[in-house]
């Protein structure tokens, strides 16, 4: 089963490392704690395998990214163990760009060009029905 979440990462665990039993070659894992982004966030443990892929994602602290994993379950000594390896890691672009809030709006007043010089509009508001109406 394979699932992508998206997040900013809270931790850089230890990198582990071995040799394998059955062929003889060295192996190294490196898990990370990713935040998702979601209403409640969750914190969600991940693991890298392979020293090629740990070098290759270089996740760091603080950043924020979309990580593809396959999820597996396995029994020992009659407890479940659930891991997530992860097979793809891309920075979220979309968290790194700044909210788009629509146009700017002027921070001063329109001006009004008379012949004593520039003015501000003002809201006249004895021209509505009662002192307490609204200019719109």
């Amino acid at each position: 089963m394979n699932v992508d979440i998206s997040g900013k990462i809270v931790a850089v665990l230890e990198p582990v490392g071995g040799t394998s039993k059955s062929t003889g070659n060295p192996w190294k894992a490196q898990s990370y704690v990713i935040e998702t982004k979601e209403q409640f966030p969750k914190k969600v443990c991940f693991e890298v395998f392979g020293e090629d892929r740990i070098n290759q994602f270089a996740i760091k602290e603080g950043d924020e990214y979309i990580v593809s994993c396959d999820i597996e379950s396995h029994e020992y000594m009659g407890r479940w163990y659930t891991r997530l390896r992860a097979w793809r890691v891309q920075q979220d672009t979309q968290a790194m760009m700044p909210p788009f809030n629509g146009p700017q709006q002027p921070a001063t007043p329109p001006t009004t060009q008379g012949a004593a010089g520039p003015q501000t509009a003002q809201f006249d508001s004895a021209a509505g029905d009662s002192e307490g109406d609204l200019p719109f």
